[in-house]
């Protein structure tokens, strides 16, 4: 579910990533200078959900850190961060219904886990190899105790937590072009190409730039204004349409989402690719202008500043020059970065440099809804470092509500296979050795 930093919103969009509360508007609009028409309904559209409020947090008072690492500045995977031995895991308080939750997450990781290059530093695929096979047999009464008996608590670093939040949103949207739906959603197009740097000079490795051939020169591709003025009109791209481009941009944010059509029916959307320019928060952009006034800084607030200065509007959001293509989900959903879906409650988004892809994670943070035992099946493009994840809520009302107001500070605890530690320490291969108490 390739996001572009989706997570809190007060925090999320204010320093460069996204998140959660998308409220809808009642009637069509395109991309133009024109205020959305709130006063003719779409057909089949869902009543408004403006109304939907953030969800207020339950206070938490997160577990303390063991004596960790500072992050040294310019390390870029946990195993250079350093790791400090964690509580045991029967000491930690996991409810059973997050532990059964995680325990299916974790079984449907295995097969992309074991054979997954882990970049983090700090683990090979046939670490897991043993625990994947467990827990195909272990009953969800017992899930506690698969964790207890398979898996070892580390602290990556000081295990200084930040915890946003994402959803599955919904809006209103069409398959075929009409009045009420006039915004294109684009399937990724062919001409978009991906270069690996790295195949040109070792000093550029692990680099990748994306582009179009124009003439004999690789150019950057169609951004945000481009697209939107119909540089891309005319190919057979479009997929489905939506009424609200507001709503929409939003969207692409997600990476995912689903349409309600004009029958009633949905049609589910998921990330296929993204025009290779640099994302811009627009709520930090909001921020440094002085737009935002106190207790605006929540996803209505940002939507509710562009409804109601809609030129302005526009040319602020076409300053964030990442624009996200589509393709239709038919299958379970939405999918994580390792192709298996994403599940409300037990997935988080995570910098794979610093939790590997399929791993639990162990979060104690101070709102209480954020606690628990998750499994990392995603990425964001704004999730960068370490103990820096965005939890996953699902779709509906409820996971808008959370969402739009997950922003928690905590510990994490990251769950290796147990001996990890002990391996890494043999081969001297974790960083700094001096705690910071």
């Amino acid at each position: 579910m390739k996001r572009f930093g989706l997570a809190a919103v007060g925090v999320i969009l204010l320093s460069g990533c996204s998140n959660g509360i998308v409220p809808r508007a009642e009637g069509p609009a395109t991309v133009s200078s024109r205020p959305v028409d709130a006063e003719r309904p779409v057909r089949g559209q869902r009543p408004r959900e403006s109304s939907v409020a953030v969800r207020q947090p339950t206070p938490s008072t997160p577990l303390p850190a063991m004596p960790g690492y500072a992050v040294p500045a310019g390390v870029t995977t946990a195993a250079a961060a350093g790791l400090v031995a964690g509580p045991s895991i029967a000491s930690l308080p996991i409810p059973s219904t997050a532990a059964v939750a995680a325990l299916s997450a974790f079984r449907t990781s295995c097969p992309g886990l074991v054979r997954r290059a882990d970049v983090s530093g700090l683990t090979r695929g046939a670490d897991w190899q043993p625990a994947c096979d467990a827990a195909r047999g272990t009953a969800d009464r017992d899930a506690g105790a698969f964790f207890a008996r398979w898996f070892e608590t580390v602290q990556v670093a000081d295990g200084a937590a930040f915890a946003t939040g994402y959803y599955e949103p919904e809006i209103a949207g069409s398959r075929t072009r009409g009045d009420h739906y006039a915004t294109p959603i684009y399937a990724k197009p062919k001409d978009l190409i991906e270069v690996d740097l790295g195949l040109f000079s070792n000093d550029l490795k692990g680099k990748r730039v994306r582009g179009r051939v124009n003439g004999t020169s690789f150019v950057p591709y169609f951004d945000r204004t481009q697209i939107e003025e119909g540089a891309l009109v005319g190919r057979g791209l479009e997929i489905a349409y939506a009424a609200d481009p507001v709503e929409f941009f939003f969207l692409q944010i997600q990476g995912s989402g689903r349409l309600r059509l004009p029958d009633g029916s949905v049609m589910r959307i998921g990330y296929d690719g993204q025009n290779g320019r640099e994302y811009t928060g627009i709520g930090g952009l909001m921020r440094q202008r002085g737009l935002l006034k106190p207790g605006e800084a929540s996803m209505q607030g940002l939507m509710g500043w562009i409804r109601s200065h809609p030129a302005e509007g526009v040319a602020l959001m076409r300053e964030n020059k990442s624009f996200v293509f589509f393709r239709e989900l038919t299958g379970p959903g939405p999918l994580g970065a390792m192709g298996y879906p994403v599940v409300g409650g037990a997935s988080v988004a995570a910098d794979p440099k610093f939790i590997p892809l399929g791993a639990p994670v162990f979060l104690s943070m101070d709102r209480a809804d954020a606690n628990g035992l998750w499994i990392a099946q995603d990425t964001g493009g704004a999730i960068k470092g370490a103990n820096r994840v965005d939890t996953f809520w699902g779709a509906g009302d409820d996971a808008r509500a959370i969402a739009g107001g997950m922003s928690a500070k905590g510990t994490a605890f990251l769950l290796l296979p147990a001996g990890t530690l002990a391996r890494l320490r043999a081969g001297a291969s974790l960083g700094p050795s001096t705690p910071q108490r």
